[in-house]
């Protein structure tokens, strides 16, 4: 099956950092490693969350043998020309497509179990969406990254065995990640360290070999691609997911636990968003632009709905002004509430949200309407006006006369808010309003099964909805003959609006796993080199005959025509990788020229490799990436920047630069100039 084509995710690490975690410098390069010391949750752990996941893991691998087996069946209907096992096959495909329906009901009742995912408290607040970890089949990297070792590095891979295990240990762990920071730290570790995979073993030209399954969160069905991306892309949506779950799971009685929710809520609505801007034709419907746009608007209607309940908990005052501002933010959750919901009706999103989902965002909206409403028969019917606060009376008269979207008919506003009877009426028709949006909120509710079993929703409407009904009770007369006057629409409106926070992997520290195949500047899946070549040296009377520059490794700048260096077959442009044996792929300048001095008499032997060639795709991808985005190069200044070197040297191969002391440039090795070190680096004679 082709595969469908996906874009390179582009990594962005210039965002802001985490309010959990102070931002933390990544380390060098070449610095020590010590492996990761975050660890998944315990696979066995029997946790409501972990029962949960084991449901959809169990069930996600049903629906990939059921597809196919569908896939084997309809390959057979098409191929055969006996009439008898068409029949035959017909029929086993009339079973599957029913197990596939059962298993998919099934999935999306998991996928509808929000409570899981909510606060222990006693407080009863409005159940918020989370969203399913995508799951995925373990990947053994060891045949693929060892043969990629052998052939492209030429290095001994079986030298490399604890740093695939590290790597293959790191991925499983992220499949298990705990609901809090540390979790969100697993997650990024990984997506950072498959920037340093991708260049270490990701030519342009082909894949590793790997494949990597992954099951869309919310149907279950099975995608598997090689390209890197793809698995880039899934762990950014887990990381997402994860965000929702940590924002749901939030006490939300206490500013202290909305604030951390409308954090959670606003980096997940960042990894969405992120996702949706960088990478395309999506193989799994999950991830697809459509479905991400969806999950973005829903993150911003729960951060929405967390900045209403903040208002109202710090609202003190029955000020008149104080009531309308509830009734318009209440207002404000209700339209963003309802753009989710027409989102979710779109025709590829229709049959693909679970219908929980969609039954809770209408519910939502209707409920929010109502509290608007009821907030507004408040502020009209409970504030008396002060004569002697004529301030304060201007500044509620403007208030009012801009809380409606239309002028009303009738009597102006200044009028009505100062006349207690107009008052009265108005306030009531908004209680009538409530109280019909309360019974559809009701009535919507009812009609879905998942969101009849929560209680603590059922709580809340039913509560908000005797509210509406005592206050109209209260200013119901025996002798108000009058009909009920249509209430106008209220003019939502917010203090604060949502933000879309975009995830910071600068935040989490991370050093190459396989640092020891030396620095990524030369050392990577892009560059060709020739085999090592063993040097021996021995020092004449004008010394070795050699200039180096640079770390990291140290660059053979020139030979001395008839010299040591010269005669013994080094070339200027060549890289030495390792000296008497001593690999020192990594030695700075003074390292390596304190070894050569060291040498004895009998001379010294170096290793050297020459770069051949470089991918002019890459170059080109960096040339566009340098004048359309800076996204890629603030990833690389912060992974792997920290040796002195510009961003753009890892990109751009063939940059020249100008020798120190001299006008020319100078061409190291046959075909191109490699930027190497500082541009101050010192050159010296040896």
């Amino acid at each position: 099956m082709e595969e469908p084509a996906t874009r390179e995710l582009e990594m962005s690490l210039s965002d802001s950092t985490s309010d959990d975690d102070m931002p933390l410098s990544l380390p060098a390069e070449g610095s020590g490693h010590s492996g990761s010391i975050r660890k998944g949750c315990d696979p066995f752990a029997q946790t409501q969350r972990s029962k949960l996941q084991h449901r959809r893991s169990r069930i996600n691998q049903q629906i990939n043998k059921e597809m196919r087996m569908r896939a084997g069946a309809e390959n057979l209907f098409r191929a055969t020309t006996n009439n008898k096992v068409k029949e035959t096959v017909a029929l086993e495909l009339s079973f599957v497509n029913s197990n596939l329906q059962l298993l998919k009901e099934e999935l999306e009742e998991l996928n509808s179990n929000m409570e899981v995912y909510q606060t222990d408290s006693e407080a009863v607040n409005v159940p918020m969406i989370p969203l399913g970890l995508k799951e995925t089949k373990e990947v053994d990297f060891t045949v693929c990254i060892q043969d990629f070792i052998c052939e492209h590095y030429g290095e001994d891979s079986s030298l490399y065995a604890k740093e695939i295990k590290e790597l293959m240990d790191l991925r499983q762990a992220m499949r298990t990640p705990s609901r809090n920071q540390a979790g969100l730290e697993l997650l990024m570790e990984y997506y950072n360290q498959l920037y340093y995979l991708d260049q270490r073993f990701f030519p342009l030209h082909r894949t590793l070999g790997a494949h990597f399954h992954w099951y869309d969160s919310l149907t279950g069905v099975p995608s598997c691609q090689r390209t890197l991306a793809f698995e880039k892309g899934s762990v950014l949506f887990n990381l997402g997911a994860l965000f929702t779950q940590i924002g749901a799971r939030q006490d939300r009685s206490a500013t202290v636990g909305i604030d951390r929710a409308v954090d959670a809520f606003q980096r997940a609505a960042g990894a969405f968003n992120y996702l949706k801007e960088n990478f395309s034709n999506a193989p799994s419907l999950d991830m697809s632009c459509p479905s991400l746009c969806m999950l973005v608007r829903l993150m911003v209607a729960q951060v929405q709905e967390c900045v209403f309940e903040r208002v109202t908990l710090t609202t003190e005052d029955t000020h008149f002004t104080s009531q309308l501002h509830l009734a318009q933010e209440a207002a404000r959750v209700s339209d963003v509430y309802l753009l989710v919901l027409q989102t979710m009706a779109q025709p590829l999103m229709k049959d693909y949200v679970p219908f929980s989902w969609a039954s809770m965002v209408q519910v939502k909206s209707e409920h929010f309407r109502a509290v608007s409403h009821y907030y507004a028969a408040v502020a009209l019917c409970d504030h008396t006006l002060s004569a002697e606060e004529e301030e304060g009376d201007e500044e509620a008269e403007k208030a009012f006369l801009q809380f409606y979207v239309n002028v009303p008919a009738g009597p102006p506003l200044s009028q009505v808010l100062r006349d207690p009877e107009k008052r009265r009426k108005l306030g009531k028709a908004h209680l009538r309003r409530a109280v019909i949006r309360h019974e559809e909120a009701m009535r919507v509710h009812s009609l879905c099964k998942i969101l009849r079993k929560m209680d603590i929703l059922q709580d809340v409407l039913s509560l908000t909805h005797k509210r509406s009904l005592d206050k109209y009770s209260e200013l119901d007369r025996e002798d108000d003959f009058d009909e009920t006057a249509e209430a106008p629409e209220i003019q939502s409106q917010t203090n604060q609006k949502p933000e879309i926070t975009p995830t910071n992997f600068s935040t989490v520290q991370v050093t190459d796993i396989f640092q020891r195949l030396g620095p990524l500047s030369v050392f990577c899946a892009r560059a060709r080199w020739g085999p090592v070549r063993v040097i021996c040296l021995q020092k004449g009377e004008g010394g070795l005959g050699l200039t180096l520059r640079g770390d990291s490794p140290v660059l053979v700048a020139g030979v001395v025509p008839g010299g040591c260096a010269a005669e013994a077959g080094l070339r200027e442009g060549d890289y030495i990788v390792a000296v008497d044996g001593e690999d020192c792929k990594w030695a700075k300048h003074g390292e390596v020229v304190h070894m050569l001095k060291s040498c004895s008499e009998r001379g010294v032997e170096l290793s050297v490799v020459t770069l051949h060639s470089h991918d002019t795709q890459l170059e080109r991808r960096a040339i566009a990436l340098s004048h359309g985005s800076d996204k890629e190069n603030a990833r690389q200044r912060v992974l792997g920047g920290a040796k002195g070197q510009s961003s753009a040297s890892l990109l751009n191969w063939n940059r020249k630069k100008k020798r120190e002391g001299g006008g020319t440039t100078k061409r190291l090795g046959s075909t191109f100039s490699l930027s190497f070190g500082s541009i101050r680096d010192p050159e010296a004679m040896y």
